[in-house]
């Protein structure tokens, strides 16, 4: 088993695609319509674009999504996490673009983390591991 494909629950794709393309970096791999005003979109890293893909998935108002999505906001759980090299490079970079962060950088457990908020409905945690 390979891990290829992480989904993740968006409010509004579009806006979605921009932060994760403008301000995270991400590339767009592939964006078909599937009808009903949804559609498939796939970003990669730049560093590894040919890895794992992120799909941004429409959550709309579907009331199991949206209860899920408003815990973990309410309890300030992040829904996944973004490996980087230099975390407080990367926090620089992004404070720059505007991100609001939730947590900002610490260490723990042989890591630094920080949490943002991607605007569509999510804390996103970034990681870097220090040895």
């Amino acid at each position: 088993m390979r891990i290829k494909l992480e989904g993740i629950a968006v409010s509004d794709q579009d806006h979605a695609l921009r932060f994760y393309t403008e301000k995270l970096g991400f590339i767009k791999k592939v964006d078909k319509d599937m009808g009903h005003g949804a559609r498939l979109l796939l970003l990669a890293s730049p560093d590894e674009p040919d890895g794992a893909q992120l799909m941004l998935e429409p959550s709309g108002e579907h009331p199991p999504t949206k209860a899920y999505k408003e815990a973990l906001m309410k309890e300030g759980i992040p829904f996944t996490a973004f490996q980087v090299d230099d975390l407080d490079a990367e926090h620089k970079r992004l404070i720059g673009l505007g991100v609001e962060f939730r947590m900002q950088p610490k260490e723990a457990a042989g890591s630094k983390m920080a949490t943002f908020d991607d605007t569509c409905g999510n804390l996103i945690m970034m990681y870097e591991e220090i040895q």
